[in-house]
């Protein structure tokens, strides 16, 4: 690991080994693998997993079967390593109904291997596809979750749980900055969009070290502009325009398909 990339040489080793295992084993071909978790969004602890989740694509007549198959490849966590797969059918799916996670993925600052040239055109659909206000309120339905039972009282609260419900608020905050453009996945990024005063800045800053030097559960001081900061943007996703789909997205989707299964 060094300062330029946060992952250990050992681990991206281990990864791409679990990775070559997977395509011989399931007979698949890797288009993306990247970090989805606390690492790639900014605020690690020296505990956190690596969060490891690809895309993948089968033969040609696996997809042409009248049963369809599983279409995720999940494997147990081992040293620490939490290592997923969607297949990419499932993955433009989801893509069409203004799914963030499969937003987020594209958007990982942190690859274990080359994207395949697909992706490129994935994140262009993702893109032309982006739905303000659904991708708020997927931000909205996560923020409110993590601060369910704490954000009204006074009580610490796990600096990982802080985060949880922080990151979604700023989420929402850049697509309300910036209706064009999907909200960054990584906190430094959302932070540098969301237009933030320069002490609430040094207030989030000074949470990502803390939780640099403690294990997920430790807990943190409430900060009430952070708190306010959560509430307030939690509570505006309604105000998002609405872009409904249109049906050449989804016969762009079913080309890029198509396209990707015949080579």
């Amino acid at each position: 690991m060094t300062a330029a990339d946060p992952i250990p040489f050992a681990v991206r080793q281990e990864v791409e080994s679990r990775l070559a295992a997977i395509e011989a084993s399931h007979g698949v071909r890797v288009l993306m693998a990247v970090e989805s978790g606390s690492r790639a969004w900014g605020f690690p602890s020296p505990d956190s997993d690596f969060d490891v989740r690809f895309l993948y694509l089968r033969p040609r007549d696996w997809y042409l079967s009248l049963v369809s198959g599983r279409d995720v490849i999940e494997t147990p966590i081992e040293d620490e390593i939490d290592l997923n797969g969607w297949d990419i059918r499932k993955a433009l799916g989801l893509l069409l109904k203004s799914n963030a996670v499969v937003s987020e993925w594209i958007e990982s600052p942190i690859r274990y291997r080359p994207d395949d040239p697909f992706v490129a055109k994935l994140g262009n659909l993702a893109d032309d596809l982006l739905n303000p206000r659904a991708i708020a309120y997927h931000y909205a339905r996560s923020g409110k979750q993590a601060a369910e039972r704490w954000l009204d009282g006074n009580d610490d609260v796990p600096v990982k749980k802080y985060f949880y419900a922080l990151r979604p608020a700023l989420a929402i905050r850049a697509v309300r900055l910036r209706p064009e453009a999907r909200p960054p996945m990584n906190l430094q990024a959302l932070i540098t969009v969301s237009d933030l005063p320069a002490g609430l800045v040094e207030q989030i800053e000074g949470l990502v070290e803390a939780k640099a030097r403690t294990n997920e559960r430790a807990n943190g001081t409430r900060l009430p502009e952070i708190d306010a900061l959560i509430r307030d943007e939690i509570g505006r996703a309604g105000e998002l325009p609405i872009r409904k789909l249109r049906d050449r997205f989804v016969d762009r989707a079913n080309t890029l398909f198509l396209e990707l299964v015949n080579t």
